[in-house]
């Protein structure tokens, strides 16, 4: 029997820390600037979106920020530490000499990598007070670890899942609703923007700028102030919530009797999958390293290989700071023929900065070569991965 194909680690190898590569940025993140101003945006400023001791690790310089015990507790139940595995069948159908590893991320009960920021940031409104969480989704799986973490902290949950995808994965809409969140489809209802929307443009596939001025116009009207707004990616503090990925894996790659790895591959949309693997070697690479990092996106969004390097919304309606990043345009809405999910305008700022900084080497590949690559997967390693996940598999 083989044993150097799996490499599990055990629930004391849980991380304690997640790593929060602003700490070694070889130049500072540009700041968010006030939408009315463009001045730099006191982070006092946030808390009518975010709770307190969410928008400190925004903002944070420290190099390690120290996981709570309740978040690292449920991580178990979230079946972290997740594996790493050796595609030695699909080296051999490639018939390359490389040793191709991968993160099980999908073992977790959504099935993607967001439960590792949701939790935490679940966790986090709670201990501030927090009674209600807004957000948005794109695919779906966001709003499913959004509303099972709500669930685990007593919060009720309000997701404002794209229309187009709202349609075509009622599945991931049930799941939602299974652990209690309130699902709409947007442009909703609900808000005075999306009845705007609606009105306007009554055929549209909606996108997640939409879905998000939606939420965060949701969370700032309320009257009680109970309720705050949850974003999946982009943000400082989600990204550093991922690193969990990255942390366990590099403990896993040695004991796979490994050193560092020639290249790493990510799949990027918001950028939180990719720089959860990616940040904790970064800093290596940042320290000399000769290590090849690539974010991959769709064509059919092309952020990071085409778009310019600029402050602009978070959202369509302009209710968002001002973020430092690649990014479409605002109003940028993909075409309904791009079935999987990395559609948002923009891209991570941190991400963004390491691109610029020439750190990472972002690639785009169409939807048709993405999922040949994909069913090339699941012939030789088994799984029938994501849409998401098979850009990443197409540049392996």
């Amino acid at each position: 029997m083989r044993h150097d194909v799996k490499f599990s680690l055990s629930i004391d190898d849980i991380p304690k820390r997640w790593y929060n590569i602003a700490a070694d940025s070889p130049v500072p993140l540009p700041p968010p600037h006030n939408p009315a101003t463009n001045e730099p945006m006191d982070p006092k400023a946030l808390e009518a979106i975010f709770p307190r001791n969410l928008i400190e690790q925004e903002i944070s310089q420290e190099r390690y920020i120290d996981i709570p015990e309740e978040v690292r507790d449920a991580y178990v139940m979230l079946n972290r530490p997740s594996p790493l595995v050796r595609a030695v069948r699909l080296e051999k159908a490639l018939k390359t000499p490389a040793k191709i590893y991968y993160k099980r991320e999908d073992l977790s009960p959504c099935g993607s990598h967001k439960p590792n920021t949701a939790v935490p940031q679940a966790y986090y409104n709670m201990k501030a007070g927090t009674e209600h969480i807004t957000t948005e989704t794109g695919a779906g799986q966001w709003g499913m670890a959004l509303s099972l973490a709500c669930s685990m902290f007593d919060m009720s949950c309000k997701v404002f899942m794209t229309c187009s995808s709202y349609d075509s994965k009622p599945y991931r809409r049930i799941a939602m609703e299974t652990y209690g969140a309130k699902v709409y489809s947007s442009p909703s209802g609900e808000t005075k923007y999306g009845r705007e929307i609606k009105a306007k443009f009554p055929d549209t596939p909606g996108s997640l700028g939409i879905a998000i001025s939606e939420a965060i116009e949701a969370a700032v009207t309320d009257p009680t102030g109970k309720t705050r707004y949850s974003l999946g990616s982009v943000l400082n503090h989600v990204l550093l919530h991922q690193t969990i990925i990255g942390l366990e894996a590099k403990k896993q790659m040695q004991m796979a009797g490994e050193k560092l790895p020639d290249v790493i591959i990510g799949c990027a949309g918001g950028g939180s999958n990719f720089a959860g693997l990616a940040f904790p070697y970064t800093t290596d690479k940042i320290n000399g390293a000769n290590i090849e990092i690539i974010p991959v996106e769709p064509a059919a969004c092309p952020t990071m290989t085409r778009a310019p390097f600029s402050y602009d919304h978070g959202d369509t309606a302009g209710m968002t700071p001002l973020l430092a990043m690649h990014s479409l345009g605002h109003a940028f809405v993909p075409p309904p023929i791009h079935a999987g999910g990395l559609r948002y305008h923009g891209m991570a700022p941190l991400v963004c900065q390491c691109i610029v900084e020439g750190l990472f080497t972002p690639r785009a590949y169409p939807q048709s070569k993405c999922y040949e690559s994909a069913l090339t997967w699941a012939k030789t390693e088994g799984t029938i991965c994501a849409p998401e996940t098979s850009h990443a598999i197409a540049d392996s």
